[in-house]
């Protein structure tokens, strides 16, 4: 065997482990890749029940309703559409109607996305990129930070009323 032959059957087999190695992370990382969608994406693209997914926008005004055993009931918009979301465990602090979220779980046969993790935003600054351009495009976005607040909505003047407002709970 020729030095040029060994070469090329080294240079081959390091291929083909690399190969190998490329298809083992990518076949390990397909079960754990979760799409985001926004909910005019839900409902333009019709979504197959069972599909996992995330779901982000704002929580729609007048549409949390806690139960029992910290189930929790609420709709998500983009202005554009809504999906109705239920969720069961504790909320992030940073939850409330008109605040930024992303939810991952599944949609249900009926439409309805069953959540296992909800994600508030954790500053005034966040927003998932379909929402934003969304929300521009309704003339409800200002540059400068995020969502534009009512004119008369009162803001939390220190860290302390913010803290305030978390043990009222």
């Amino acid at each position: 065997m020729t030095r040029k032959s060994r070469r090329l059957i080294l240079i081959a087999a390091c291929g083909a482990v690399l190969a190998l190695a490329l298809g083992l992370i990518l076949s390990a990382m397909s079960g754990s890749i979760v799409f985001f969608r926004s909910p005019a994406e839900v409902a333009s693209q019709g979504v197959p029940p069972g599909t996992r997914f995330r779901l982000g926008g704002l929580v729609k005004d007048g549409s949390v309703k806690r139960g029992p055993d910290q189930n929790v009931e609420f709709s998500v918009t983009d202005t554009n559409a809504t999906v109705p979301v239920q969720y069961r465990g504790l909320l992030p602090d940073l939850f409330r109607e008109g605040q930024g979220i992303v939810a991952e779980g599944t949609l249900d046969a009926g439409g309805v996305f069953r959540a296992d993790t909800v994600l508030a935003k954790h500053d005034e600054n966040y927003m998932p990129r379909e929402v934003a351009d969304a929300l521009k495009a309704q003339g409800r976005w200002q540059e400068g930070g995020g969502k534009e607040a009512p004119k008369d909505a009162a803001k939390p003047a220190s860290a302390d009323a913010t803290l305030g407002q978390r043990s009222e709970r």
